[in-house]
C-alpha cells in the first residue's frame, strides 16, 4: 500500500477547503494531532508510524463537507465530519486503511448513533487497529475551539462523562497504554492554551 506524503496531503487539504480560514483551521489542527501523535509514539509503541502520520493528517479532512457557501461550519451536525470524510477519501481513491482514520477517530459505538439518534449512518466508528488508537487518542488533545486549545487527560475526562462513564472508560484504557503526551512545547509553538 502505497502512503501518501505530507506534500499530496496538505494539496489535498488546499482543495478541499472551503476557505483559508477554514483550511488553517483543519491543517493545523491535524499538524498538531500529528505531533502529539509522535510524541506517542516515541513510547515506543509497535506501530506503522508513516501510516499514523498520513491518519493524523487526513483525520479531519471532512469538516471541510460541513461548510455552507457563505464560509460558516454546520456545528449542529459536526458528529457527521467522520463518516464524510471517509467518503471523501474512499472517493479520491485512498484505500480502505487511510479512510477508516476518519470515521474511526470519533470513538461512537452503535449503541451511541442509536440512543442518541445520531444523523450517521448506525455502526460502530471505534479505532481497531494499533494506528488508529494512537490517532484517535492524540486527537483527544487538541480541539478547534475558537480559539484552538490543547487539553489536558484530566480536562479530556471531563468533556467525556458528559457522554457517560463508559466513555470515560475507553480514554483511562487509551491513557494507561500510551501514557500521557507531553504538550508543552507543541502549545508555545503554535500559541494555544492548555487547558
Amino acid at each position: 500500500m502505497r502512503i501518501p506524503a505530507d506534500d499530496e496531503i496538505r494539496a489535498l487539504h488546499e482543495r478541499c477547503a472551503p476557505s483559508a480560514e477554514a483550511f488553517e483551521l483543519v491543517w493545523t489542527h491535524c499538524v498538531i494531532v500529528c505531533g502529539i501523535a509522535e510524541r506517542i509514539m516515541g513510547g515506543g509503541f509497535d506501530v506503522n508510524k508513516d501510516l499514523v502520520r498520513a491518519g493524523c493528517l487526513l483525520h479531519d479532512i471532512g469538516v471541510y463537507r460541513l461548510y455552507d457557501t457563505a464560509g460558516v461550519l454546520d456545528h449542529k451536525n459536526y458528529i457527521k465530519h467522520g463518516p464524510l470524510g471517509h467518503e471523501l477519501l474512499r472517493d479520491e481513491g485512498f484505500p480502505e486503511v487511510i479512510c477508516r482514520f476518519c470515521s474511526r477517530h470519533t470513538g461512537l459505538t452503535r449503541d451511541d448513533v442509536e440512543r442518541q439518534r445520531l444523523p450517521i449512518p448506525v455502526a460502530d466508528y471505534m479505532a481497531e487497529s494499533a494506528e488508529e488508537r494512537v490517532v484517535a487518542y492524540a486527537d483527544r488533545f487538541h480541539s478547534k475551539t475558537d480559539p484552538p486549545t490543547f487539553v489536558t487527560a484530566d480536562s479530556y475526562i471531563v468533556r467525556a462523562r458528559r457522554f457517560g462513564e463508559h466513555k470515560v472508560a475507553v480514554f483511562q484504557a487509551m491513557r494507561e497504554h500510551f501514557g500521557e503526551p507531553d504538550l508543552t512545547s507543541l502549545a508555545a509553538d503554535h500559541g494555544h492554551a492548555i487547558v
